[in-house]
């Protein structure tokens, strides 16, 4: 494969969430790629590849590391200057995952020696570098990965607002590193960075659907025991003759009580008139 069509299937990779059809660009990539350094910098082609090792298929993550393994010896047998930035960038983006990154301290840009003057805008250059600092928060993948994600979660959002820096993309932004940088929440770093929420699903995700899951289901059970107690007051419906209806002058009303105050208030008395629907409520 050359370059353009190495661009291609990864392309196609990052479209797909077939196990079958990734299974099969993987096998073309591993048969018919023969990496050299210049190759595999050009086209990236080994941090698309190394996101999916840990994907829950086990022969697709087990294919993953045969190709990282093999393009690595590939890449060792040919001649290059051992310490040339070339070099590093290669084994960076091809054998990352094979270790794991030792920071020393808290980890964003400057202390991981990452650079984020990417655009001439200096809006999205501090957009990518708030989305790294939230990722890297508790991860020990290497910083050229992480760096990689933050740049595409990025420009899908750069992408959504029609390729403008406005106010809806820097609320966008500022809502996706909030939700990013909860520390309650590490499964959504973790799905994001493990490329099972993939960037342009996230940033169409609204906060709730980024909310920790033990918020999820506080709030489902708040939702839950709110039907329960509307329900258990429609229950609680009688009918009397106690009430007269102010519009048309019956006695037959149906009526319940409800606690809307304090506990030392009265109840509320909610009437409906069954002859003419007429509502009222009283205390």
């Amino acid at each position: 494969m050359n370059a353009k069509e190495i661009k291609s299937v990864v392309s196609s990779l990052e479209k797909t969430d077939d196990d079958a059809t990734i299974l099969r660009l993987l096998t073309a990539l591993k048969n018919d790629v023969q990496p050299t350094e210049k190759l595999l910098r050009e086209t990236k082609v080994g941090i698309a590849v190394n996101k999916f090792r840990s994907n829950s298929n086990t022969e697709i993550s087990s294919l993953v590391k045969q190709v990282i393994r093999s393009w690595k010896e590939a890449v060792k047998k040919k001649p290059s200057g051992a310490g040339s930035p070339e070099k590093q960038e290669t084994d960076s983006n091809l054998i990352s995952s094979e270790r794991k990154y030792i920071s020393k301290g808290p980890r964003n840009p400057k202390n991981d020696g990452v650079n984020i003057d990417i655009y001439d805008n200096a809006t999205r250059n501090g957009s990518v570098s708030g989305l790294y600092t939230a990722l890297a928060m508790d991860s020990d993948l290497f910083p050229v990965n992480i760096l990689s994600i933050a740049k595409e979660i990025e420009l899908e959002a750069f992408k959504l607002e029609y390729f403008d820096v406005n106010d809806r993309y820097r609320n966008k932004l500022r809502s996706l590193i909030m939700n990013l940088r909860n520390k309650k929440n590490p499964e959504l770093r973790l799905n994001i960075l493990k490329n099972e929420i993939k960037p342009h699903e996230l940033v169409k995700m609204k906060p709730e659907e980024m909310a920790p899951e033990s918020l999820k289901k506080e709030i489902e059970k708040i939702h839950k025991q709110n039907l329960f107690d509307a329900q258990g007051a429609v229950e609680k419906r009688a009918i009397s003759s106690s009430f007269t209806c102010g519009k048309c002058k019956q006695k037959k009303v149906s009526y319940y009580q409800l606690q809307t105050r304090s506990a030392d208030e009265p109840l509320t008395t909610f009437c409906t008139c069954e002859n003419c629907g007429n509502r009222w409520k009283m205390s």
